[in-house]
């Protein structure tokens, strides 16, 4: 589960015997200040520093404010050698491209560099217990990523263009103005009377458009008209059209 850890910031960071149990933790910094401002960041909390496991620390913290390819390739060095080791990146600021390629490396956890003792010690908590914390920043900007793509998906089918069936050159005018009242609901008395010819030729002329689109009734005709004949409002002009042709 990923959390957004600006939650924790109200939350005392909790004294060693509290809560977990001791945390063999190691400092991978190239900053030296950073490094002895995490340390008495930690002092007096269940993160030892520095780390005294024989089989390796339980957790690390990595100094990411320098050059991210070589903090990668340490991160990657690291989970090498200790597999089950945890890895909190803290850094000024994230991308959700650094941060994706972090968490390939290995990283779980991610800290701004600026949070709060707080938030830093309710990070590290939350990572042994199996959680991944991201900054506010970065949820924030995979929120809005989700929301362009939701709308992006939402918009495709409206632009969207289906070639209509090949069928469609088999019929004549009149078949797909006749076509286009099946499709309205329109009886073939009605029909009759717009293209002004007889109801019988209105029946042949129904009979060959089932053949020639491939259904077997005037529903499935008027199904298939849906997603076939483009200008399927422009009946009135049709008739006229084809009123002139007769």
């Amino acid at each position: 589960m990923i959390k957004d850890h600006s939650e924790h910031a109200a939350a005392p960071a909790a004294p060693a015997s509290d809560s977990m149990q001791r945390v063999a933790t190691k400092l991978l910094c190239g900053n030296v200040l950073l490094q002895a401002g995490l340390s008495q960041l930690l002092s007096g909390t269940c993160f030892d520093v520095p780390g005294t496991a024989s089989s390796g620390p339980d957790l690390c913290i990595v100094d990411a404010t320098g050059d991210f390819q070589q903090t990668l390739a340490l991160i990657r060095e690291t989970k090498a050698q200790h597999p089950a080791t945890r890895v909190v990146a803290i850094s000024q600021q994230f991308d959700i491209q650094a941060v994706q390629s972090a968490v390939e490396a290995g990283v779980d956890s991610f800290c701004l560099a600026t949070s709060a003792r707080e938030v830093l010690i309710r990070t590290l908590e939350l990572t042994m217990l199996g959680e991944r914390i991201l900054p506010g920043s970065v949820v924030r900007q995979l929120l809005a990523r989700e929301y362009v793509s939701a709308g992006a998906a939402q918009v495709a089918p409206v632009v969207e263009h289906r070639l209509p069936d090949a069928k469609v050159s088999k019929l004549s005018p009149r078949e797909t103005v006749i076509l286009q009242s099946l499709m309205g609901g329109d009886p073939n008395k009605v029909i009759a009377r717009k293209l002004d010819i007889t109801e019988a030729t209105i029946k042949v002329h129904v009979k060959a458009i089932l053949r020639k689109i491939g259904v077997a009734n005037r529903t499935q005709a008027a199904m298939w008209a849906t997603g076939n004949l483009r200008d399927a409002g422009s009946t009135t002009g049709a008739v006229r059209e084809v009123r002139r042709l007769s």
